[in-house]
C-alpha cells in the first residue's frame, strides 16, 4: 500500500444503524492503514451513539437528521487525515476494501470509488437509475464514470474540502464532489467492489428520491458544463419552431405567433445556458 506515510481518517455517516454499526466497527477496528475513525450521528433515535462508544471511535452527534451530506461534511471538517475514506454505516461497505482504494489513490489519484457491480444494486428500479446517472456523466465528462452514487470513496482531504459549499445535505453528495473533481480537473479513479446486503430497512424512499435523483441529472450538467443541457434544449426549441413555421406556411402561408414564441424560447434558453457556463466557470476558477 502505498498510502502508509499518510494520515488517513475514516468517516462513517449514520442515522439509526447501531444494528449495522455492531457488526461494522469491530470489523473496521482490525484493519490497518487509518488512523482516525469519525461516526457522525445524524439524529439517531436508536442507541448509536452507545454502540460507537463501546467501540471507542470519535463520535459528532447532530440534535437532529440533517441529512447524509450534512453528516459527509461534519465528518469532513473534523477529520484530521491527509487522507478521507468515507464509508455507509448501513454495513454495504466491507472494511476490507478500504485498503485497496487507498492504493490505488497512491497511483496518482485525487479520488477513488468504490464502483459497485450490477448485482450489488439493491433492486432493478436503483440499478436502472445508477445506470442512466453513470451514462449521462460519462457524456457530460469525457470521462467513464463506472458509479456516480457510490458512497463509499476515498479523496484527498485539503481538495475535497475545497467544494464543502457545493455540497447538498442529502444523498446526492457523491454526485455532486465528483462531477466537482472532474470539473476542476483532478483525477478520478474507480476500483469494483461487491457491496454486501443491509440489515434494517434503507432511509431511502423510491418515489420522492426517485424524483430527487431525476433533478440529479439536470444538476450534474450545470455543475459540469451547462450549455451541454441547455443547448440540446434551445435547439430543440429551435427545430419545433422551424417545422411548426414550415407547416402554418404552407398551409396557411404566414407566420404565426406561436413559431415568433418558439424561436424566442430558443433564444433565451441558448442565453441562459451561455450565462450559467460562466457562472460555472468563475465558480472553479479557484482550483483550475
Amino acid at each position: 500500500m502505498k498510502q502508509d506515510k499518510a494520515k488517513v481518517s475514516v468517516v462513517i455517516p449514520a442515522k439509526n444503524e447501531a444494528q449495522n454499526l455492531v457488526l461494522l466497527l469491530p470489523r473496521l477496528k482490525e484493519i490497518e492503514g487509518f488512523t482516525e475513525c469519525i461516526v457522525v450521528d445524524d439524529g439517531s433515535t436508536d442507541n448509536t451513539v452507545e454502540v460507537c462508544e463501546a467501540n471507542q471511535v470519535k463520535v459528532i452527534s447532530n440534535p437532529y437528521s440533517k441529512g447524509n451530506g450534512a453528516a459527509i461534511k461534519a465528518g469532513a471538517k473534523a477529520a484530521t487525515g491527509d487522507i478521507i475514506v468515507f464509508m455507509d454505516g448501513d454495513g454495504q461497505h466491507k472494511p476490507e476494501d478500504i485498503s485497496r482504494l487507498l492504493s490505488e489513490l497512491g497511483n496518482g489519484y485525487d479520488m477513488v470509488v468504490g464502483a459497485r457491480s450490477k448485482k450489488s444494486q439493491a433492486d432493478s428500479y436503483r440499478a436502472f437509475g445508477n445506470s442512466l446517472y453513470n451514462t449521462l456523466a460519462t457524456w457530460m465528462t469525457g470521462h467513464q464514470v463506472q458509479d456516480l452514487t457510490s458512497g463509499f470513496r476515498a479523496v484527498r482531504a485539503e481538495k475535497f474540502r475545497e467544494f464543502l459549499y457545493l455540497l447538498p445535505n442529502g444523498f446526492s453528495y457523491p454526485t455532486t464532489c465528483t462531477m466537482a473533481f472532474f470539473r476542476s480537473g483532478y483525477s478520478v479513479g474507480y476500483v469494483p467492489i461487491e457491496a454486501e446486503k443491509r440489515l434494517g430497512t434503507s432511509h431511502i424512499n423510491l418515489l420522492k428520491d426517485g424524483i430527487r435523483f431525476f433533478i440529479i441529472i439536470f444538476k450534474v450538467g450545470t455543475l459540469y458544463s451547462p450549455l451541454k443541457i441547455f443547448f440540446p434544449v434551445s435547439a430543440g426549441f429551435f427545430l419545433i419552431g422551424i417545422c411548426y413555421y414550415l407547416y402554418t406556411y404552407v398551409t396557411d402561408g404566414r407566420f404565426t405567433n406561436m413559431s415568433a414564441v418558439l424561436f424566442l424560447t430558443s433564444i433565451v434558453v441558448m442565453l441562459i445556458g451561455l450565462v450559467s457556463e460562466q457562472v460555472t466557470t468563475l465558480m472553479y476558477k479557484d482550483s483550475s
